[in-house]
């Protein structure tokens, strides 16, 4: 029995990359199924699987998948309950946004971050394009990382083309499975070429009428990367979250979390009940409102972004 490490997805067929680097194209064992995951594909990349090569052609079979030791996970679109696995297996994450060109919402970077501390996965958040900024977004990029530094997550702003910070970034991942995650047009595969150019990964445009990028990446894909790997991710237009209950939502929030236990009620939602020490300490500004702005949105259900900076 073979065993490997999923490379990319594409539909029915699976690019294994084995002990000794060599890439096996494969596929499932008809019925297959993973207990207790429920998602669009069974098979993320990431996992790591056994296979038995088919005499016949020298395609693999995938027989078994073991165990994951976390994955990032969303749902499919806004309307549906199925749910799609980005990938598994991950030592920390990437989320690459931009404070212009096109903007990133500090929604969808908590509906990502969320997600991240749910299922265990360490999150850096990387500020791309910091060469087009003027004076008005790097004070606007240097409040909004200092809200997320005091929460706890590593920050850091580089531009892909003037490779600013990119050794810094280096650094950050190099011996980690690392997934880069965003919007379209933020910049990921430029990241990832500025990283390492032998990559050559297409680069996209951003659209002058919508400010939104274009498509590049069509699936996720896991590549060598010093002595680790890295995962570039297509553009993620919406971030939809899977189903958490109420009562945990707080819990992810480090610095909600940090509180909880000085709230009068064990159930505190955080919304409307007396002797909160979350209410509290965003009244004395030690949780920003715009980080409660978007719990409670997350709370009640509610997709739409906080435009918390305007033009």
């Amino acid at each position: 029995m073979n065993k490997g490490l999923v490379s990319k997805t594409t539909g029915k067929w699976y690019k294994v990359r084995t002990a000794a680097g060599d890439i096996i194209d494969c596929r499932l064992r008809g019925n297959f199924r993973i207990k207790g995951i429920k998602s669009t594909n069974p098979i993320a990349v990431g996992d790591i699987v056994r296979f038995e090569i088919q005499s016949t052609d020298g395609t693999g079979l995938i027989t078994e998948v073991e165990e994951r030791r976390n994955c990032i996970i969303r749902r499919s679109t806004k309307l549906s309950r199925q749910t799609h696995i980005i990938a598994t297996n991950i030592d920390q994450a990437c989320l690459v946004a931009t404070l212009g060109f096109p903007r990133t919402s500090t929604g969808f970077i908590d509906r990502f971050l969320v997600t991240a501390e749910a299922y265990h996965v360490p999150c850096i958040l990387v500020f791309n394009k910091i060469d087009l900024y003027n004076k008005e977004l790097i004070d606007y990029q240097n409040s909004i990382a200092e809200v997320y530094r005091n929460a706890g997550y590593r920050c850091i702003g580089v531009s892909a083309t003037q490779h600013t910070n990119i050794d810094e970034l280096h650094r950050l991942i190099d011996g980690k499975t690392t997934l880069f995650a965003g919007h379209s047009g933020v910049g990921k595969s430029a990241l990832l070429n500025a990283l390492s150019p032998d990559l050559g990964l297409k680069i996209g445009d951003v659209s002058l009428f919508s400010m939104k990028g274009k498509h590049t990446t069509t699936f996720a894909e896991l590549f060598p990367y010093g002595n680790g790997y890295i995962i570039d991710t297509p553009g993620i237009k919406e971030f939809g979250m899977v189903d958490f209950s109420k009562s945990e939502i707080s819990h992810f929030f480090p610095e909600m979390k940090a509180l909880l236990h000085n709230c009068r009620f064990a159930n505190c939602t955080h919304e409307h009940e007396p002797g909160c020490a979350v209410k509290q300490a965003v009244e004395q500004g030690v949780i920003s409102d715009f980080r409660y702005t978007n719990y409670l949105n997350i709370l009640n259900g509610r997709e739409m972004d906080i435009e918390e900076w305007q033009k």
